[in-house]
């Protein structure tokens, strides 16, 4: 394994325990699901997931992953904005 698939392993694995994280954390009531920290983990995640999938020629889920990614950057600049 080279050092480039190691790292991208290593973001793949980070973007699952963010975007799982901010499951869990909702799912028991200690997040919003409009909290700026659920939106970033679940952001983040998926950008993570991104390049993982990408890097893997897993096309569909990258698809979702922007998506999901985008969704959540868009939560993000829509919570600044009401401050």
């Amino acid at each position: 394994m080279t050092a480039t698939s190691l790292l991208i392993e290593i973001v793949g694995w980070a973007g699952a325990v963010l975007v799982l994280g901010a499951y869990i954390l909702v799912s028991i009531s200690r997040l919003s699901g409009i909290s700026p920290a659920f939106q970033w983990m679940n952001a983040v995640g998926a950008a993570f997931f991104v390049l993982n999938t990408w890097w893997h020629g897993a096309i569909p889920s990258m698809v979702l992953n922007i998506i999901w990614s985008g969704i959540g950057f868009g939560a993000l600049v829509r919570l600044r904005l009401r401050r």
